[in-house]
């Protein structure tokens, strides 16, 4: 690679994924170039690559995939303060058009002409982080302590997604300290709610998966109890005891019998965050009905990011136990196949600058 050129993972459409090479830009006023060093890919890029799409969503134009990444300053902008060529920094994907009327009303989450790196949702797509070298906007930038690792760094963006899950739990169900905590999903946002859970002051945490692989990620990552639905279909029978022990279920899988053991295992009034995203799914109204539950949806972040960075930046969150992959960007392909491979996958990683 040289200064004027930029490795890039670019998207055509359904199986169709190419490491390409293009000019490297410029930072215009108040961006920055970042050198990535890792990026992570997430479910919505293995749908993209699957399927094309994302239920309507569809993959429209080419794009390059990627909004999970970490890197260093390389080059700064004009009117760029506070930053620092060489520092360690965390990228948020999320840029809302603050005019809209949810941005207005505080809900940026919902901001209605939302730019989110490496999302086909509008045309032009948002061209995403996978690239060796990223131009962004220096206030979407986060600075991590110089020693924290580039991997754990591009954690940030999925651990801001249970930030928020949690931070939309215990808004109605009070702080998570004391409580019992139910994970059912054990891929990388739930392994995430699980060190969430932990380090808000859960008193038992138990995690659900029908992979041992996930679920041993699990137990790093700070539960207490696994439990593999497939192989042990009673092993929740201590949770479900009575009218059920958990307080509240983050639920990362949108499986419908993952949902069933979730609300079997949720106490009288207790709260189920639903993390997980899929198509219409069966769900057992009578019996949230009947047990009182309350259901909370979760969708993204918007402030956590940067809580997020400092978890990490601190170690008081070590989201690296549940990397189980990382591959150079020349075997993005390869990168690809691993992640959508649960069996023996959690998060997989891909490797730039000079990989």
């Amino acid at each position: 690679m040289t200064q004027t050129e930029n490795r890039i993972v670019r998207l055509y459409g359904q199986d169709d994924l190419r490491v390409e090479t293009e000019p490297t830009a410029q930072p215009g006023p108040g961006q920055v170039r970042v050198s990535v060093l890792a990026g992570g890919i997430c479910g919505s890029d293995l749908h993209y690559w699957l399927e094309g799409g994302i239920g309507t969503i569809r993959v429209r134009e080419p794009i390059i995939l990627g909004h999970e990444a970490a890197g260093r300053i390389e080059a700064l902008g004009a009117s760029v303060t506070g930053l620092e060529v060489g520092q360690l920094v965390a990228m948020n994907p999320s840029h809302p058009c603050g005019v809209c009327d949810f941005c207005q009303q505080g809900l940026t989450i919902h901001c209605t002409a939302m730019k989110f790196k490496g999302s086909a949702m509008y045309l032009p797509h948002q061209q995403g982080m996978f690239r060796d070298l990223m131009v962004i906007d220096a206030a979407q930038c986060h600075v991590l302590p110089d020693s924290t690792d580039p991997g754990a760094a591009a954690c940030a963006e999925p651990l801001a997604v249970c930030l928020h899950a949690a931070n939309r739990g215990e808004s109605v169900a009070g702080s998570l300290a004391g409580k019992v905590v139910l994970v059912t999903g054990a891929g990388p946002i739930g392994a995430l709610c699980v060190a969430v859970a932990r380090a808000r002051g859960a008193a038992e945490i138990v995690v659900t998966d029908i992979q041992d692989t996930t679920l041993a990620v699990a137990l790093r990552m700070g539960a207490d109890h696994a439990v593999n639905t497939l192989k042990t279909p009673d092993g929740l029978a201590p949770w479900q005891a009575g009218k059920g022990r958990a307080d509240l279920v983050f639920e990362c899988s949108a499986a419908a019998p993952a949902i069933r053991d979730a609300i079997t295992c949720l106490r009288p009034r207790g709260t189920m965050v639903q993390v997980g995203v899929a198509g219409p799914t069966p769900m057992p109204l009578n019996v949230m009905v009947g047990k009182e539950i309350l259901f909370i949806g979760s969708q993204r972040f918007d402030a956590e990011f940067a809580d997020a960075v400092a978890l990490i930046g601190s170690g008081r969150i070590d989201p690296r136990p549940m990397i189980t992959g990382t591959y150079p960007v020349t075997e993005a392909l390869d990168a690809f196949d691993a992640a959508r491979d649960r069996a023996r996958a959690v998060k997989v990683q891909i490797s730039f600058a000079g990989a």
